[in-house]
């Protein structure tokens, strides 16, 4: 194919995939209007838009500044997050069943918090969150220390993943036995364990912010990296690519990014599993595009179950872990039967 018909045929897939990216983001635009808006108490979207702008001090500005905008931010945060972390697993690891959870993160943030309750009587859910995220750091590096041992090179896809599954193991049985050495520990593991992103105020998202944004940063350095590294291991050497910088530029991102999403939220199944794979059709191999379209359907998906979980048992609600373990289930198993998934 000569130079002169290429670049007409580039410059349409660019201009393809810039315009499915403004369109995720709108519908993003879109779920967060209704997260606003929709609720217990609906408030029109009119006076929405004034307790934004000029608040007065009527309740329906107390609602929306004080309850709906920081659970709505967080869950755009821990979706996005949540969405690219899947993105750079499964890129990582060449598995379409990975997902964040695999490094061990949210087994270390679950042990580290109900251990600060038991051992250092915290309860506070500013402070569980610091453990939260210090557990899953601490898990994530030793699974990476693990899946370097006896290697050369970096870790491999399958000692990632071997190392993963057993440090995830250990940390599960270890925080069985403690919650069931305390009751207060036992509450607070199963609410968390639940994942919600509810009763969550503006501290706790200018907590988890730095984290997720240091991830995406990370994230989007490690993109060029990670196409090389899907051509095959010796191919990326041969185009100059460091292996183990790469994969350790790529497990800090998903350490970052989960993690703070994990330790805010708790466990919130599906998302990183799903979305990579809603993803990869519309923005094809190429993570430069895969990890921000991951991540815009990630928060849109996560606001959504959120909406849905307010208005499914009324006057209360199902905690949106719960809801998108109800979506995410019987969709997977779909999306498996009726078409081949794309190849990683």
């Amino acid at each position: 194919m000569s130079a002169t018909t290429l670049a007409p045929r580039l410059h349409g897939i660019r201009h393809r995939r810039i315009t499915v990216l403004l369109a995720l983001l709108a519908a993003v635009v879109v779920a967060v209007v209704l997260s606003v808006t929709i609720g217990s108490k609906p408030v029109p979207l009119g006076d929405a838009w004034h307790a934004l702008t000029a608040p007065t001090g009527t309740e329906n500005d107390l609602v929306i500044r004080s309850l709906r905008l920081p659970r709505t931010v967080l869950g755009v945060l821990a979706g996005i997050a949540l969405g690219v972390a899947g993105a750079l697993m499964q890129g990582h690891t060449r598995n379409p069943l990975a997902d964040p959870g695999l490094l061990g993160v949210t087994q270390g943030a679950a042990f580290a918090m109900v251990s600060s309750i038991i051992l250092l009587g915290v309860s506070n859910l500013l402070v569980y969150i610091w453990f939260g995220l210090a557990g899953a750091l601490v898990a994530s590096v030793a699974v990476f220390a693990l899946g370097m041992a006896g290697g050369r090179g970096g870790p491999t896809p399958v000692t990632l993943a071997l190392a993963g599954t057993a440090v995830s193991a250990l940390l599960a049985a270890l925080t069985s036995a403690v919650v069931l050495l305390d009751e207060q520990a036992m509450d607070v593991f199963r609410f968390w364990q639940a994942g919600s992103i509810s009763a969550r105020g503006a501290d706790v998202v200018w907590q988890v912010a730095p984290f997720i944004l240091a991830g995406l940063v990370l994230a989007m350095v490690n993109a060029p990296g990670l196409n090389a590294l899907s051509l095959g291991e010796d191919v990326a050497r041969s185009l100059g690519q460091n292996i183990m910088w790469t994969r350790t530029i790529g497990v800090a991102a998903v350490t970052l990014l989960s993690g703070a999403a994990v330790a805010a939220c708790g466990s919130l199944a599906f998302i990183g599993l799903i979305v990579p794979h809603l993803a990869r059709p519309l923005s094809g191999p190429d993570h430069r595009w895969l990890l921000p379209y991951s991540g815009l359907i990630g928060a849109g998906l996560l606001l959504l179950a959120d909406v849905i979980g307010r208005v499914v048992a009324p006057p209360g609600e199902l905690e949106v872990g719960v809801v998108l373990a109800l979506m995410g289930a019987p969709f997977f198993v779909a999306l498996v039967r009726r078409r081949k998934p794309v190849r990683l």
